[in-house]
C-alpha cells in the first residue's frame, strides 16, 4: 500500500493498481472511506432527511433493499469513486463524498457530496471532505477537473466549494430552480477552441 502526504497531517492511502482504486483518505476531522454494506442504516437515514433531499433537488424515493444494494455494489463500480464520510472524533457515518460522471476524453468527473442531516451541517466536515477528494482527484486519479452543479438557493455550499478552490463557470434554471455551475482544475483544452 502507497502512502501518501496531501496537506498538514492529512493522508491518502491507495491501494497499488487502478488510478480509481478505493482509497482511504484521511484528514484532521474526517476520514473517507470505501462505502461498505454497514452504511445503508445511515445512508437510509440520508435519503430520507427532507433538508438534505430539499437542497440537492432530490425527489427520488428508495427502498431499503435498493439502500443496501447500493452500498454493498460502491466498491466494485468502475470509473466512479464512492467514500463514506466518516467523523474521526467519534467513528460515526458523517455523509458521502462522490465522484462519477467520468469523461474519459476530457479527464473530467463531477463532485457531489451529502451530509447525514442538519446536525452534522456547519462543523467543517464537508469542507474537509471536499478538499480531500478534490486533491485525490486532481493529484491521484489526475483528472484535469472536477465539476459539480449546486441550488443557486444554497449559498453556504456555493461558498464552500468556492473556499475549496472551485469557481463558478455557469448557471441554468430548470423547472424554475437555478442551478450554479462550478469547476476546479484546469479548463477542457476543447474549450478554447470554440
Amino acid at each position: 500500500m502507497d502512502v501518501r502526504r496531501l496537506r498538514g497531517r492529512q493522508t491518502a492511502r491507495v491501494a497499488s493498481g487502478s488510478r480509481w482504486s478505493k482509497p482511504t483518505l484521511v484528514g484532521e476531522l474526517v476520514t473517507l472511506r470505501p462505502m461498505t454494506v454497514d452504511d445503508a442504516d445511515a445512508v437510509w437515514e440520508t435519503v430520507n432527511d427532507p433538508e438534505g433531499n430539499d437542497l440537492t433537488a432530490t425527489s427520488a424515493t428508495f427502498t431499503y433493499e435498493q439502500i443496501r444494494e447500493w452500498c454493498a455494489g460502491r466498491s466494485g463500480a468502475d470509473e466512479r469513486l464512492d467514500l463514506a464520510i466518516v467523523e474521526n472524533a467519534t467513528g460515526e457515518y458523517a455523509g458521502e463524498a462522490v465522484l462519477d460522471e467520468y469523461d474519459a476524453a476530457a479527464e473530467t468527473a463531477n463532485f457531489r457530496i451529502s451530509l447525514r442531516g442538519p446536525a452534522w451541517y456547519g462543523r467543517g466536515l464537508g469542507a474537509e471532505a471536499t478538499r480531500l477528494i478534490v486533491d485525490h482527484g486532481l493529484h491521484t486519479i489526475g483528472l484535469r477537473s472536477i465539476t459539480l452543479s449546486v441550488l443557486a438557493r444554497n449559498p453556504r455550499a456555493v461558498r464552500a466549494y468556492e473556499k475549496a478552490g472551485f469557481h463558478g463557470t455557469g448557471e441554468t434554471i430548470e423547472d424554475g430552480e437555478a442551478s450554479v455551475h462550478m469547476a476546479v482544475g484546469q479548463p477542457d483544452p476543447r474549450d478554447r477552441a470554440k
